[in-house]
């Protein structure tokens, strides 16, 4: 091979590493909340096949998404614990708010239906608690006439991991219990007074599944799509509801995004007549400066693809899209927010 030859072939090996190192540039990765997995892993789906561009989305729990995205080891994190503002600016991070959906209770009761059993927070905080520890127990079955409650002793399942789920559901609990409030609070993770731990949604889901007599908190497409038995819940308004995209649309009709610094709404024990009370807005977190623009330009695309075509998706998995003019105002703090390393927007 003479010398021009040799100098060509270089030239095209690099360009076509260059373009391979580009294509594989375009794969995105995020991690964290296991609550919007199965609406983020459709969404990646459709949009590699729309774009030939593709995201690496880790189901590890909030926290473990909020620790990657501090430390810039991924593209996003992603929480169902809004971080505060405060935080947020400390650290450089702006969030905003992708999906929304419900946390529910999930129960392993021979004879009972989805949907049969009812509960009220009480109830439930007071079973968490380990204060409630029978099926058959009188506060159970003062809600349930007519359904056959075993005289089995209830095994509770709890996260194991840090989790947005888990704050999702006590601080529902918190807000609606003295006793749950003071005795373990709201958190992604806090210290449970009984029961057994799993990993993820997924974990808990197993677990229940696997327990006779056992009840847990999933996001709702887990208990759907695992055919298990959820309870209604008497919400703010006192009125025993189902949880579906309808009951999750009206606890967020309510919902100030302009006003709430960082956008950090939280869903739960909102008021109306038909609104799921352990409702939950997913966030995706970034830092405000990116050295690599290309890639937080990449991010955006996807996440303002989903917003345009991910809806009629969401809904199938009974999530609840972000309404437009919601999805006008993270466009907004996109444009002003996010900034390349020469202070220029990204978006």
């Amino acid at each position: 091979m003479n010398l021009n030859k040799l100098i060509k072939s270089v030239a095209l090996t690099a360009v076509s590493a260059m373009t391979f190192s580009t294509a594989m540039a375009a794969d995105i990765t995020g991690a964290g909340a296991t609550f919007p997995y199965p609406i983020y892993a459709k969404w990646a789906e459709a949009y590699k096949t729309a774009t030939g561009n593709g995201l690496n989305y880790q189901s590890i729990g909030s926290g473990g998404g909020i620790k990657q995205i501090k430390a810039k080891t991924v593209d996003f994190g992603a929480s169902d614990m809004p971080l505060k503002f405060e935080e947020m600016e400390a650290e450089g991070l702006m969030q905003f708010p992708a999906i929304m959906g419900g946390v529910v209770p999930i129960v392993n009761l021979a004879g009972v239906a989805p949907g049969q059993l009812k509960m009220t927070s009480d109830v439930l905080a007071h079973i968490y608690l380990g204060k409630i520890v029978k099926w058959n127990a009188h506060e159970i079955a003062a809600l349930n006439p007519g359904v056959k409650l075993p005289d089995e002793d209830i095994t509770v399942v709890h996260r194991s991991d840090g989790s947005g789920t888990t704050f999702v559901w006590t601080d529902f609990l918190s807000k609606t219990n003295a006793d749950f409030k003071a005795g373990v609070g709201a958190g992604t993770a806090v210290k449970w007074p009984a029961g057994v731990g799993g990993k993820g949604n997924e974990g808990v889901a197993a677990n229940v599944q696997r327990i006779k007599g056992s009840i847990g908190y999933v996001e709702y497409a887990y208990a759907k799509k695992n055919k298990m038995s959820h309870t209604q819940v008497k919400n703010r308004d006192g009125l025993f509801v189902q949880p579906d995209d309808d009951t999750f649309k009206a606890a967020a009709a309510g919902a100030d995004w302009v006003k709430t610094p960082g956008m950090a709404v939280l869903l739960t024990n909102q008021p109306g007549k038909s609104s799921w009370p352990i409702t939950s807005a997913s966030f995706i977190i970034m830092h405000k400066a990116q050295a690599d623009a290309g890639r937080a330009k990449e991010v955006l695309k996807f996440f303002d693809w989903s917003y345009k075509n991910g809806g009629a998706m969401a809904s199938e998995l009974d999530y609840v899209p972000m309404p437009a003019p919601v999805v006008k105002l993270v466009n907004e703090a996109w444009k002003t927010q996010l900034k390349d390393g020469s202070g220029k927007a990204v978006w």
